[in-house]
Parts: structure tokens; sequence; C-alpha cells
């Protein structure tokens, strides 16, 4: 849900007149965030949001019903020259316009706007930028209520991800059979009696199948957990709500009592990884510097790279999480991978941190999750793993 107040106290800094969040069919999941909810609109719909005064709709008369019960002013059209000539009344007197635009497409889950609509507004003369680090600022962050829920599961899941390792080694110890799928299935359980909720079902990959950093076990695609093999598991869930954060963290193990010289040197590399992210933003923090997204990527891959696994390392260091249905949320990803993320890691945001190495026979990923409190700094949220889970 937006923060009209964080929004333009944001466009006032960034020198922006106004922020022109554009949406036909439901297809920008930004004008939706911003309002809290999602409506099943079939005409345009804009949403103007200037840097001081209340926000104004401006919805085709079919759809005008759907945005009674939002506390903005609301004008219709009919027509498309109707929709033009209020849409350039509704801009007028604003220069620098922010909307859902990524110069370059660098960043594809805050371009959402098509050529056509960009050529219409910059035809009244407008300088359209990205609305990125707004759309961070006002709806991205977390409030007190979902960090606190983010802290609930994180203590959830942490204790979930103890007893699959634990569920694992029990059975190693009793000689009984026990595979991926099972590991699983017992994961998916422990979230049903938590009262927890996930997108998509864990990962837990053995040897070759940590090697591929999406790799799913089904009830028809399983291996077997023995003696000497490698284990990853990775896993996410919140309390129900879209105001509510995820915890998402992934571990690794080893089913035996010393582990093999292979493992633990890549283990070492992507540790080191992680904890240099850290670092930095820690350094980051105290000197008043902000980050880009792009700039901790190379952190991470710059470690991996140096150590001779770069082309192992097949995805961004971390990924946005906060306030809505997906584990995957829209504020910056530290990512220089993917996309050149040039949004700025502002405080009251949160993602995740997980570098990794793939390699043919087995991978290691290690996720840790942070929040950049605007008072205290980065602070991780979930525990953060120095050696390898012995499985004996």
């Amino acid at each position: 849900m937006l923060d009209l107040n964080l929004a333009q106290a944001y466009m006032k800094v960034g020198h922006f007149d106004a922020w022109l969040i554009y949406d036909f069919r439901g297809n920008n999941p930004v004008m939706w965030e911003a309002i809290g909810e999602k409506k099943s609109t079939t005409r345009r719909s804009f949403l103007l949001i200037p840097k001081k005064g209340n926000p104004k709709f401006l919805v085709h008369l079919l759809d005008r019903l759907l945005f009674s019960n939002i506390p903005y002013d609301l004008e219709v059209y009919i027509s498309w020259p109707d929709m033009q000539n209020k849409l350039k009344d509704l801009l007028k007197g604003y220069i620098d316009i922010a909307m859902e635009y990524s110069p370059g497409a660098a960043i594809p889950v805050m371009s959402w706007v098509d050529g056509g609509t960009l050529d219409l507004v910059r035809s009244y003369g407008k300088e359209v930028r990205s609305s990125a680090n707004i759309f961070q600022v006002a709806t991205a962050t977390w409030t007190k209520e979902a960090f606190d829920s983010h802290c609930r599961a994180c203590k959830e899941v942490v204790e979930i991800k103890d007893a699959a390792f634990a569920y694992i080694k029990r059975a190693i110890r009793m000689n009984s059979s026990v595979t991926e799928y099972e590991v699983q299935e017992f994961i998916m359980q422990e979230f049903q009696k938590r009262g927890l909720e996930t997108e998509d079902r864990p990962v837990v990959a053995v040897n070759e199948n940590s090697g591929n950093p999406h790799y799913q076990p089904t009830a028809i695609l399983d291996s077997p957990i023995t003696k000497g093999d490698w284990i990853l598991i990775d896993l996410w869930a919140k309390y129900p709500g879209d105001k509510n954060i995820f915890s998402d963290i992934t571990w690794v193990g080893f089913v035996g009592d010393e582990v093999p010289i292979k493992y633990l040197e890549v283990f070492e590399v992507v540790k080191k990884a992680r904890n240099l992210v850290i670092d930095s933003l820690e350094q980051a923090w105290k000197s008043g510097e902000i980050q880009q997204g792009w700039e901790l990527d190379m952190v991470a891959r710059t470690v991996i790279e140096d150590a001779g696994y770069g082309e192992h390392f097949v995805h961004r260091t971390g990924h946005s999480i906060g306030p809505g249905p997906s584990v995957h949320a829209l504020g910056v990803n530290l990512d220089n991978l993917e996309t050149h993320d040039m949004r700025g890691v502002l405080p009251g945001i949160g993602f995740s941190i997980e570098p990794g190495i793939y390699l043919q026979d087995f991978g290691v990923r290690l996720e840790i999750d942070v929040f950049i409190d605007p008072k205290k700094g980065p602070i991780v949220t979930t525990p953060i793993q120095s050696e390898v889970i012995k499985l004996v």
C-alpha cells in the first residue's frame, strides 16, 4: 500500500513534479501495490501523484465503480480523444514526470509502460524519468508490523530447516530410506502446521541436483539421500497476508562426519562472497553512502570470479524481499548479471544475499535475509551458516 507522505517526500528530494502510474487491464503491478488491491479493469487507468497535494485517478466510465473505495479524486473519460485531453489537463503544470519506465529496459520489474504511452506523455512536453526509487520508498519499505512478521517467520523457517536436516539424520542413523521428495513433503507439512504460506515448493537437492539452482524434486523426479551425499535445502515462507514478509534461506549439509575437500573449498568461496557483501553494506552505512544493487552484486561476483568459478555463478546475488504476494518483491535486486540494477539500497527495504556456485556434480548456495533499518542500518535477520552441517 502506498505511503503517500514517503512518496511525496522522495519526489521533492529527487526533483520530480509528479508520479504518473499507468495501467492497462491489470498489467502494471505497481498500480496495485500502490492502492493495496488489484482491480479487474478493462480500460486504461492513470493515477497521478503530485509532489504536493492529493492524488487523482483518471479512469474509463465503465471502470469507475471499481475505484469507489479509493480515497482519491476520480475523473472519468469515455472516448480516446477525451482520455488524451483529460490526461493532458491532468499533467498541466508538471514537467518532470516519474513513470514505470527503465532506460534501456535495464530493470524489467520496473518497466511496465509501453512505448506508445511514453510517446503520448512526452508529446505534452513532459520529461519522463524512472519511478523505480519512488516506488521503493513508497511501497516496498517495511513497516514495523511487516518487520515483526518477517522476524516471526524467520524463527519458524529456521526451525523447519533444522527439523528437515534432523529428519534426514534420523533416517540415515536408522538405515531407513529417505528421498528429496519426502523431505520436501516434510517441510510443506511443517509450513501448514505452523500456519505459514509459501510460493512454490522448497528445494531439496542432492549431489548433482544441487548444481541446478531451480531444481525441484517431485513424486516422479526424485533422488534418494544416502551416506556420502551433499544436500542443499532452500525454503521460504511467511504468515498469510500481503503486508507480511517472507523469510527465505538456503543451507547446505553433508551426510558424513568428514566433509570432502572439494565441497569445503567451494563452500568457503561462497561464504566469503556472502560475508563481504555484509561488510560492504555495513561500511556504506557508516560512511553515509547509498549503494546501488549492481555494486553489491559485483562485490560477491568478484570474489567468485577471482576464485575461478565465475562461469558457475549463474544468477544475481540477491532479490528484493518486501510486502506483496511473492517472495521476489519489486524493490532493488543485487544484480549486475541478469540486469544492471541501478536502484539504491535505501533505508527501510529488505533483500536476500545468496551467492552460489553450481558445478556438474554439486552446488553451493548460502542465503540470508537483510533489512536496512532506517536508524540502525543493515540487520541480518536470519542465521548465518559458517560451517557445513554434518549429518552423522
